[in-house]
């Protein structure tokens, strides 16, 4: 099952158009929390919620082989709490998408970090889709306060 996710604020028809077409090709459930106002005619291929409850929505993400969602910070948080890989395709305001350009400037400063997959288009996102299965996942590395204790724990071990 892949989850998709747009946020609380805006619509993101973009997205969700695409998420449609994917899941029209394909045998994968798709099950999307939409956002207040969504018309869950307008995409037939897809499980379309417009708000999910915390706990429901979490199951729903725990559950997913892999996330699609707007480039908000909590989503990308709860990508590397719960392990999964993440697409993000960033809201554009030039679209209509959000009132500003800090989607893109998230996804631009994240987009190295393991584990998150940045489709700037729907052909990019198209492709990610294809290659869902190769997809990395998060990889959890300390902080740098965290890999300083580590540091000195193993130092005094060793001198032990």
């Amino acid at each position: 099952m892949i989850f998709v996710t747009v946020g609380t604020q805006l619509p993101f028809d973009r997205l969700l158009d695409a998420m449609n077409t994917y899941a029209g090709q394909s045998d994968l459930s798709v099950v999307a929390q939409a956002g207040p106002g969504a018309d869950p005619a307008r995409w037939p291929h897809l499980q379309v919620h417009n708000h999910l409850a915390p706990p429901e929505f979490e199951r729903l993400f725990r559950a997913a082989e892999l996330v699609v969602a707007h480039a908000g910070i909590g989503t990308v948080l709860s990508a590397q709490r719960f392990d999964k890989p993440l697409v993000v395709v960033p809201r554009r305001a030039d679209l209509a998408e959000h009132r500003h350009a800090r989607q893109l400037a998230t996804a631009t400063r994240l987009e190295t970090r393991s584990g998150l997959h940045v489709a700037w288009t729907t052909e990019a996102l198209a492709e990610l889709l294809a290659a869902r299965h190769d997809l990395e996942r998060p990889r959890r590395s300390p902080s740098a306060e965290q890999a300083a204790l580590i540091r000195g724990v193993a130092e005094f071990i060793n001198q032990s």
